[in-house]
């Protein structure tokens, strides 16, 4: 990263913007153009179909990817040319929840949820772990799931688990990678309605790729459709509903899409 760009983060701008964003895998083209911004306190999901870029355009987000053009900026600072200490003020004003929970195997829960209070804050260890206790139940768990290992819990408990480590420095920024996939429907529905109420109890602004159309029925504000390399369309659902883009059509009026409709009716 340049070291030529001083800006502190503006708390007021939106806390995703990205404008004119290329990806590219040799002669593959993923993104060409690619605009969107994600507004501040919304629940947006983001959708696409396979190979689309949902993933490469989380990690280029977040910044693990390199773009070939465009720029991404995070609360009105561009992630390629921050400095260090800005670029560690962002992380401090994210949470990531990655698809496979990305624990770390050889920790506890609340040793995962500690790790980045310890990395990022001078706080005492004492006061640490009542914190990490906290987020623990935030994200659900039950009491005495902090002392488990990764292999000990559930795929449910992983992804709580991986909530409450996303949620550990207070993030105003909130990355879910298809937070649902792999759940039951009872598991995947109340993990949407946890996301829920923390993303309007917190002020979250949740960034949300997923394919579960009960998700984005039961707990968006608006969906981004990733198609043609860029985004076609951000809306609420029912906007997104009436809009002639054959593959949104075919993604909202699918059988799948109908019954998901009804029953978020």
């Amino acid at each position: 990263m340049s070291a030529a760009d001083d800006t502190p983060l503006d708390l007021e701008a939106p806390p995703i913007t990205v404008r004119g964003l290329v990806s590219k895998f040799g002669d593959n083209v993923v993104h060409e153009g690619l605009d969107l911004t994600i507004p501040r306190g919304a629940v947006v999901g983001v959708v696409g179909g396979s190979g689309s870029g949902k993933s490469v355009l989380l990690n280029t987000i977040i910044g693990l990817r390199e773009p070939q053009g465009g720029t991404v900026e995070i609360f009105g600072q561009n992630i390629r040319t921050a400095k260090r200490r800005q670029w560690t003020a962002i992380e401090q004003r994210w949470g990531v929840l990655f698809q496979r929970g990305a624990l770390w195997s050889n920790l506890t829960v609340k040793e995962n949820v500690s790790s980045p209070m310890s990395e990022h804050t001078g706080l005492p260890k004492d006061e640490i772990g009542q914190l990490a206790d906290l987020k623990i139940a935030l994200a659900g768990l039950p009491v005495g799931a902090g002392a488990l290992k990764p292999a000990e819990l559930s795929g449910g408990m992983i992804k709580r688990a991986s909530l409450a480590r996303a949620l550990a420095l207070d993030p105003e920024l909130l990355f879910l990678d298809e937070p649902t996939s792999g759940l039951d429907p009872i598991s995947a529905a109340a993990f949407d309605t946890l996301i829920a109420e923390l993303s309007d109890s917190l002020k979250l602004t949740v960034f949300m790729i997923t394919h579960d159309l009960d998700s984005l029925y039961r707990i968006t504000d608006q969906v981004a459709v990733i198609a043609d390399k860029k985004v076609v369309a951000m809306a609420p659902v029912q906007e997104l509903e009436h809009n002639d883009h054959p593959w949104i059509q075919s993604y909202f009026h699918g059988a799948r899409g109908r019954a998901a409709a009804q029953g978020a009716e």
